[in-house]
Formats: C-alpha cells, structure tokens, sequence
C-alpha cells in the first residue's frame, strides 16, 4: 500500500487468496477515515488473509484499530516510536524565494504554484526537483534521488503533500507555500480549508528525518502573516480517528438488484446508501466517483459483478481521456474481445514522443494513469487483459519518458509561456474594421479584439512567434510590447477619430451645397 489511496484496491485482493500469508503490511492506516476511499483499507484491515498483520501510521488510528480488531477477535500489540531527531518550527518565515537554502523544500497544494515557484527557482540559476501526486512512482523516485544525491547540483525541491506518503528525503527546511488545501467533503464535494494538524505534521515531518544528511528539521512559512496561523495548527493535538469508511459489497448490491431488478446501479447504490445503518466505528465513503462511473458505462451490456468492478476503478473523473478510456475498456469487455498490447498501443497512440510543453507533459501522465487503469483490471480480469508483462514494460518506458519532462519542467514551463504569450501578442493585433470600431469608441474595446480569429499568414508564421523561437524576444520583452502598441493605437485612435469626425462633417457639408 505504498501508493495514494487511489491506488488502494489492489491490496484487498490478497484476502483471496487461499494460503495465509506468514506476514502482510499495511502502511499509512490513517488513510481509513478518507471519505472517498478509506473503505479499501477497512477491507485490507478485515479481511486479509495473514497470520500476523503490521499495521503503521498515525497514533491517532489506535484507538479505533483496536476497536475493530477487538470485534474480530484478534490480539493488538501496539509499539509507539519516537522521533530520532529533533525538528522546531521558525519564528521567521521565508519571505522571498532568494532566500532559499540548500536542503529546503517548498510545499504547494496545486500544480499552478508548483510550476510557478519552479519557474522562478530556475530564473534565479538554481536547480530544483519536483515531485507531485499525478507523476508515475519511478518518476517520483528518481526526483527524490535527484534532491538526495549529494553531488548533483539540485538542492531544492518543490512538492504537492505527496513527499509526505512513501518518501525518504533529505530535506533540511519544510516551507509551506500556503496553508490552504482543496479537500473533497463527505458528500463528494470539493473545499478549500485550511490543513489539518494531522497534515501538517505528516508534511512538516519530511525535515531533518534520521537517515538524511540532516539531523535537526525546521518548519516555516513562505508569508509572515501565515507562521502565526502555522504554529497554532502545530500546537494542536491531533484528534484520535473516530470511524473507518465501508463501502457496499458486491455481494449486497446483488442481493438488492435481485428485488429491484430494473433498477440501474447508480440507483441501487443511492437506495442501498440512503437505506443501510452503520454504528458508531464506521461511516459509508461517498459515492459520487462510483456513481460518476455506473452512469458513464450504463449503456455497456455488461453483468452486474463486472458492471461493479469498473464502477470501483481507481480514475480521476476529472481527466476526460482516463474516462473515455475506462469506458472503451467496459466496451471491449462487453463484446468478450480482449484488450491486446496491440489494442492499448492504438488507444494511447504508442510510441509517444518526449512532451514540449506542460500540456503535452499532463497527455503522458494521463497516458500512464490509463496503464495503470490496464492492470488494476487484469487483476480481476486476466483473460480479457492478458498483456501485463507487456504494458508492465510499456510503461517503464513511459515513466522514462516523463522522468525526462520533469527533468526539463521548467524548459516546458518556459515554452508554454512563451506559446501563450505570443498567442495574447497575435490576437492583440485587430483586425482593420476592429481599428475602425477602436477609433470610434476612444479604444475602449481593444482587449476584447483579442478575441478575434487570425487569418491563416498569422498562424502559419509570425513575426513576434519567429523572433520568440530564436531568443530573440523573451515574454517580458512581448508584454512591454504590448502596452507600448496600445498606447500607440491609443493616441492614434483619437486621432483617426478626429480625423473621421471631420471627415463626415466635411461630406454633410458637401450635401447641403
């Protein structure tokens, strides 16, 4: 269970199998109370097939997991370990990313600041890693060994609260970017809150770890006015996990379908959710991504307990290409053709090329998403996906590919910049009757010519795109440009509006002699 708890699932399916395992693992227990997929690790909990289960996370999942094994019968021996090396929080925050240090890793909640931040770490001559939770693992692996090495230039890391699952990082100072999140509620909503106690010291843990190079961590800020804030949700004691998530078994839904028989899944679920009683230990996850998914494939033929199985796959509803993929998936499956390497390649348009911007680098994370969706499946469903070995190897390749774009994230920062900067200096330009409309309304109305199609001289080559790909200009350059252009058509506007103006009264003129 190394994985985010997406990727949860794939641990449940080792109660299947028939000889106990002498020993099995289970990290990051805390990731039970997760409202949307905590309910894989309830099932791992309870349903592993191991004569002894190693359970690690968070003290505040103690009390509840001996709750629940309590009801099961089984013995708990809990072992508590302290902190090896010492870690406090700054009374100074970082103020500026000038002040950065070799060792200090930045912590954002999204991939705008993560990029951002990047961008401005490089154009001051720096070298950083960066690591955030849609990267592959190998990718994620070889950035933190990037950071580690002692030799390699880079000494800075910018991160998602990914660092803070699976990670061993030498990382002196955690410095949080914001300490704001977005979260997705009990309901399936999305929130922006201020992190959690538990989150905070899960991230800020990261610093001054006993096997790094570095033996005392700090904690700290990048505003002043977010330490105050910072220190109080340190201070804080973290609050014991009161439930686990559960999640309707197959089994169950079965058994309502039988009475309902024309019932859809999505409405199974919803009856079967608003109907059932849980006590006090658990709570049911939302079901919004199942839902999301039995509505998607509902007009796929398909039978109950696989329609199920798709409908609890690992996918982030909000990649349109993972999604179309999962239901082409449902689709081949539903005609009893099984997805062949050959198959997959064509879907994903393999071999794919390195990424030359951020678009394209999100494409392959996507693409890798989509692999991955590929095995999680060939675990329930061999025969219909039987190239494992071949998409294991596939995306090896893949994750080589994508390690490459992150090494040269801010190359690819700089080029989708620079490709959007010169789309806003091409559109600024307005079309002759759009000048004439300027001139009449004192060019009021010239950003909105920015919305006006270019003809296809323009698109094919322009000036300002030719002299961006030589170096020529930089987007700064193009933004100053820009403003000294409208100031120039302003004053010619009024002008030209003058000049119109005279003209038409110069022709009323003409008329009445």
């Amino acid at each position: 269970m190394g994985k985010p708890a997406s990727h949860a699932s794939c641990t449940i399916e080792m109660c299947s199998v028939n000889t106990p395992y002498e020993v099995a693992v289970i990290d990051e227990i805390q990731m039970i109370r997760d409202p949307g997929r905590g309910w894989a690790w309830t099932r791992a909990l309870l349903g592993l097939c191991a004569q002894e289960i190693h359970i690690c996370g968070e003290a505040a999942a103690i009390k509840l997991v001996t709750e629940l094994m309590y009801t099961t019968g089984e013995e708990v021996e809990v072992r508590s370990y302290d902190r090896l090396t010492p870690i406090k929080t700054l009374d100074h925050a970082l103020g500026s990313l000038h002040n950065l240090r070799p060792g200090d890793c930045i912590v954002c909640f999204n991939k705008n600041d993560i990029y951002s931040v990047s961008r401005q770490i490089e154009a001051q001559g720096l070298e950083c890693a960066v690591i955030y939770g849609s990267l592959p693992p190998g990718t994620k692996l070889a950035q933190a060994n990037k950071f580690n090495d002692p030799n390699d230039l880079c000494k800075i890391l910018v991160a998602t609260d990914a660092i803070g699952m699976g990670l061993n990082l030498s990382i002196k100072r955690i410095i949080f970017n914001s300490l704001v999140k977005p979260t997705v509620n009990e309901k399936g909503e999305r929130e922006i809150d201020t992190i959690s106690t538990s989150q905070a010291l899960q991230i800020g843990g990261r610093a001054g770890r006993f096997s790094s190079m570095y033996k005392h961590g700090e904690i700290t800020t990048m505003l002043q006015s977010d330490l105050p804030l910072l220190k109080d949700i340190l201070s804080k004691p973290v609050s014991d996990i009161q439930a686990a998530g559960l999640h309707p078994t197959a089994e169950q839904i079965e058994m309502f379908a039988y009475h309902l028989p024309d019932a859809t899944l999505s409405n199974l679920i919803d009856i079967f959710v608003s109907l059932c009683q849980v006590d006090g230990l658990y709570f049911v996850c939302n079901i919004e991504d199942f839902k999301f998914v039995a509505d998607m494939i509902q007009h796929i033929p398909l039978n109950l307990k696989a329609r199920y199985v798709f409908c609890t796959a690992p996918i982030n509803r909000n990649l349109p290409f993972v999604c179309t993929s999962l239901l082409k998936y449902a689709r081949q499956f539903s005609r009893n053709e099984p997805l062949t390497f050959q198959w997959i390649c064509k879907h994903v348009h393999w071999p794919v090329s390195s990424p030359k911007s951020i678009k394209d680098l999100m494409y392959l994370e996507a693409v890798h998403d989509i692999l991955d969706l590929y095995l999680w499946l060939s675990y329930r469903f061999m025969d219909m996906f039987p190239h494992t070995v071949l998409v294991r190897s596939m995306q090896k390749d893949l994750d080589a590919i994508i390690q490459n774009g992150v090494y040269n994230i801010t190359k690819l920062i700089r080029a989708s910049e620079a490709a959007s900067n010169v789309h806003v200096m091409e559109g600024a330009v307005p079309s002759h009757e759009t000048r004439n409309e300027n001139s009449r309304t004192g060019l009021r109305g010239v950003r909105g010519s920015r919305r006006t199609s270019l003809n296809s001289e323009a698109q094919s080559g322009s000036l300002t795109s030719k002299l961006v790909k030589d170096g020529l200009l930089t987007p700064t350059m193009l933004r100053q440009l820009e403003q000294e252009w409208l100031r120039r058509q302003n004053d010619h506007g009024n002008q030209d509006g003058r000049t119109s103006n005279d003209m038409d009264t110069f022709k009323k003129t003409k008329k009445t002699k």
